[in-house]
């Protein structure tokens, strides 16, 4: 591995959607934040009249998830792709936080972090209201449904199950 590259931590569609280049990636952890259904979706995976519900990092507890390691050459493309897709409608921050890669290396990554003063920030929901939001959620990337439990079906890949997700997604 090159020292002249950058790092992106995936925690929800990015797992198994990066849509960019990287030379490697590998199983990681985030301390300090969480995987949450925290965001209310009006675009990707709802609409505004029938909103669905998309993953954000909040604060507290650890995630796993996947770093990918890109290119210095490729960072500039990258990083905007990024921002166009996670930036859409500033419900993330764009912060650098230290991973602890499955190689016991830590590295620090671009990470998308919830707002939680936007509007789009759900809050602690039940698990019930997580379960409507998913079920009706469809909007330009999909049913929401579908970008659950692929997530949570990744996770399993890696072997890095989410206890919480799991539980949602059998509920389903």
């Amino acid at each position: 591995m090159n020292a002249a590259t950058h790092w992106v931590f995936g925690y929800g569609s990015l797992i198994w959607r990066p849509g960019f280049s990287f030379v490697h990636s590998e199983s990681a952890r985030l301390d300090g934040w969480h995987r949450s259904l925290c965001v209310l979706s009006h675009k990707y995976r709802g609409t505004p009249e029938c909103l669905g519900l998309v993953f954000g990092l909040d604060k507290g507890g650890h995630c796993h998830g996947v770093a990918f390691e890109v290119a210095d050459e490729n960072w500039p493309h990258t990083l905007a792709y990024l921002q166009e897709r996670e930036l859409v409608t500033h419900v993330y921050k764009e912060v650098k936080l230290p991973l602890i890669l499955e190689s016991n290396r830590t590295v620090w990554a671009m990470t998308y972090v919830v707002d939680r003063d936007h509007g789009q920030y759900a809050g602690p929901l039940t698990t019930d209201q997580i379960l409507a939001y998913v079920r009706q959620g469809h909007g330009d990337a999909g049913a929401c449904v579908d970008y659950v439990r692929n997530t949570a079906q990744h996770l399993h890949e890696l072997g890095v199950p989410d206890a919480n997700l799991d539980h949602i997604v059998r509920l389903l």
